[in-house]
């Protein structure tokens, strides 16, 4: 059987997504496909706006064949670290022939071209990026630059001006690190640009799904900010009738104002508690965060009205928004930079959690057992095959899940749900 991976985070899913797994598995030849998921929290540092759980059946109903979770240290880290945790992951499995990316370029050669100077950094692009940065250019603008001076072509380093183009080229960074015998393929991604938050047909942005789930769009009549206790929620679900799978539509609908929405706000007294918990000199301790920044959220904190607000209000010209809502997430769920270290030097990955599988594709599962070199994980209470070392990464992956699912319960109230009480999606 030919597998490919997808890697992903589905926040939430939709054609886009759809589209890619049959796409994937029309290019790569592949019989079924894997997907390593995040979990709770999402690369670009705040929470999924739903439940792993729900995303993952999502994912299955619409083709993957089994749905693995990225812990959560590499799920919220940044760009190069996301890709090397996840493709380290794949490669662990011991069972995927192929990794296949959506792309804004689509064109593998150049994403690759660019991924061999980034990973060999050759003396000359070295020094033009140190240069950029000491001028206080944010590290993404200064590479971009440093790239576009040493290639002799703008057009070439405006490839890093689109979010799935960067993970394009870390992927194919961690592949080469690892020397991994999975085949990279990528294909162009379709319909709106991953930032556009206006919905567009058939093919939409997951940030304009997003929004739209947030907020009534215009055409509803509504004001810019009007929320669903002033707003049908049916007229919301009708205008996504073309933007996610049917299947999809009837999971919004059952879970809707019971398990989602969720938002970065929601855990805004969580956050300020951490933070008032902590020193400058302890904040330094957490992945992302640098001595300036440690300063200046101790500095500010008197001015922590709420979650999104304070990263706004510590954003600055050398560090990017996206940079600080790691940070202060990093903070809040305790990954510390010296526990990933550990992490990193022992392996990366310990286990393969398992979040569900379809039926007629059960064989993944055997084969991951018989090939891989991570232990399948399918339940909480049978971790005797995992490290100590693994059996740490797996305690911040669970508390983490149970921060979130109390958000939820607080939010919404309903019944908690704890992370151990959690079974296996079967479709």
């Amino acid at each position: 059987m030919k597998i490919v991976g997808l890697i992903t985070e589905y926040n939430p899913f939709h054609n886009g997504h759809q589209y890619h797994i049959e796409k994937a598995k029309e290019v790569t030849g592949a019989d079924t496909a894997i997907v390593i998921m995040s979990g709770d929290y999402v690369q670009r540092g705040t929470p999924a706006i739903m439940p792993k759980y729900i995303r993952a059946e999502m994912a299955l109903k619409c083709g993957a064949g089994a749905v693995f979770e990225l812990p959560v240290c590499y799920a919220t880290g940044s760009a190069e670290f996301f890709a090397m945790g996840a493709v380290s992951f794949l490669d662990g499995l011991g069972i995927v022939d192929s990794i296949c990316f959506g792309s804004e370029s689509g064109d593998l050669e150049r994403l690759q071209n660019l991924a061999d100077i980034l990973y060999e950094e050759p003396t000359e692009y070295r020094n033009l990026l140190q240069e950029n940065l000491k001028k206080g250019m944010s590290f993404p603008s200064a590479r971009q630059e440093a790239l576009s001076v040493y290639t002799k072509s703008p057009e070439c380093a405006a490839l890093l001006d689109d979010p799935n183009n960067i993970l394009s080229i870390e992927y194919l960074k961690a592949l080469k690190r690892l020397s991994s015998n999975i085949k990279p393929y990528t294909i162009k991604r379709q319909g709106s640009n991953y930032h556009n938050a206006e919905l567009a047909p058939n093919y939409s942005s997951a940030t304009a799904i997003r929004s739209l789930l947030a907020y009534s769009s215009s055409a509803i009549g509504t004001h810019p900010g009007a929320t669903f206790e002033n707003t049908h929620f049916s007229n919301i679900l009708s205008q996504l009738e073309d933007q996610v799978p049917a299947c999809c539509l009837e999971l919004l609908k059952d879970y809707h104002r019971v398990k989602y929405p969720v938002y970065q706000n929601d855990f805004s007294l969580l956050m300020k508690y951490k933070l008032l918990n902590k020193s400058a000199e302890d904040l330094v301790n957490y992945m992302d965060v640098s001595v300036d920044l440690a300063n200046r959220i101790s500095n500010q904190l008197n001015n922590f009205f709420n979650y999104k607000q304070f990263c706004e209000l510590l954003k600055t010209k050398e560090t990017t928004y996206t940079r600080i809502n790691r940070a202060l997430l990093h903070i809040m769920l305790g990954i510390k930079k010296s526990t990933v270290e550990e992490y990193v030097k022992g392996g990366c990955h310990y286990y393969a959690r398992l979040l569900g599988f379809r039926r007629d594709r059960e064989k993944i599962l055997s084969s991951v057992v018989k090939n891989g070199r991570l232990p399948l994980l399918t339940s909480l209470y049978d971790t005797d095959a995992i490290p100590e070392i693994g059996q740490k990464m797996l305690y911040h992956d669970i508390l983490a899940s149970n921060l979130y699912k109390s958000v939820i319960t607080d939010k919404f109230k309903t019944v908690f749900e704890n992370e151990y009480k959690q079974t296996i999606i079967k479709v």
